[in-house]
């Protein structure tokens, strides 16, 4: 039954109420007198017998039937399938510049508010104790802003002990290009003093090429790939994916896709030497590199 915690009316008195007006013929201000409520309510309530019956005399939701401000089906729509990718509720508010207090009740309203596991299967988490034991690799496109129309290819790679990240923007996603930022990716580890053993990647097709394998040979690495349709396999990456599209591709506003690109290093500094990882005991990746190779020295 629903009833308002506050009504003035049982759902019986309505009940002898109206059965005083329809059955009895007593006029609606003489019923309305006989329960103390106003011939107004009584009326109401009268009307709404005669209309529905038993169920006209149940109360009414107080929501508008029209809200000005209403989030639109397709904004929802996005919301939603951004949360099926693992993006909390902060993350939405933040790339879709909207309210966390709006981003949260629509998430609650549509059964998302929990982020939970959302149909994966159960998480079998991870860790390689020495710093390049194993390098996520992934690549990310993104639209040009201005100028000719197409992609940008963001490749990123992350070192698993330690989450130290590298990233370019490239022209596309071709075997030759992949192996030319693998290249450039073991040096930039190599500088700070990690030794590449393995890398990973999905199952894309710069990674499947020969030209790859041929390159991963000759680098003296080993190979991994992800099974199919199993990207949680290559979590780190696609979580760096996330982390980097907020804070910095769609983090600001850019005049151009080159402006973008340029404010690429600085936010991997920032991330590499002032972000705090909660999956490293609120470490930053260089404080954690720094302590893992104290502790292999």
């Amino acid at each position: 039954m629903k009833l308002h915690a506050n009504a003035a009316l049982s759902l019986r008195q309505r009940r002898r109420m109206v059965s005083l007006v329809v059955d009895e013929h007593w006029t609606i201000k003489a019923a309305a007198a006989a329960f103390q409520t106003s011939p107004k309510t009584c009326g109401k309530w009268v009307s709404r017998y005669r209309a529905s019956s038993e169920s006209g005399l149940l109360d009414h939701s107080s929501a508008p039937h029209c809200v000005a401000n209403r989030t639109d089906e397709r904004a929802i729509q996005a919301i939603a399938a951004l949360r099926r990718l693992r993006f909390t509720g902060a993350e939405i508010a933040e790339l879709l510049d909207r309210p966390l207090s709006t981003i949260s009740g629509i998430l609650t309203r549509i059964g998302m508010g929990r982020l939970g596991r959302l149909g994966l299967e159960p998480a079998q988490r991870y860790e390689r104790a020495r710093p390049g034991e194993l390098i996520h690799v992934d690549v990310k496109k993104l639209g040009r802003i201005v100028g000719k129309a197409g992609w940008e290819c963001v490749h990123v790679a992350i070192d698993d002990a330690t989450r130290l990240a590298y990233a370019e923007v490239l022209a596309d996603e071709k075997a030759g290009t992949a192996v030319g930022f693998l290249r450039r990716a073991i040096a930039f580890y190599r500088r700070h003093g990690i030794h590449v053993e393995r890398v990973m990647t999905d199952n894309g097709s710069p990674y499947v090429s020969a030209v790859h394998a041929l390159a991963c040979r000759a680098l003296g690495i080993r190979h991994l790939r992800t099974r199919p349709r199993r990207p949680q396999t290559n979590g780190k990456a696609e979580r760096f994916i996330r982390t980097m599209l907020a804070g910095w591709a769609y983090g600001a506003i850019y005049g151009s896709s080159r402006e973008r690109t340029a404010a690429l290093d600085g936010w991997l500094w920032r991330y590499n030497h002032h972000r705090r990882h909660q999956a490293l005991g609120r470490q930053t990746p260089i404080t954690r590199l720094n302590n893992l190779l104290g502790s292999y020295s």
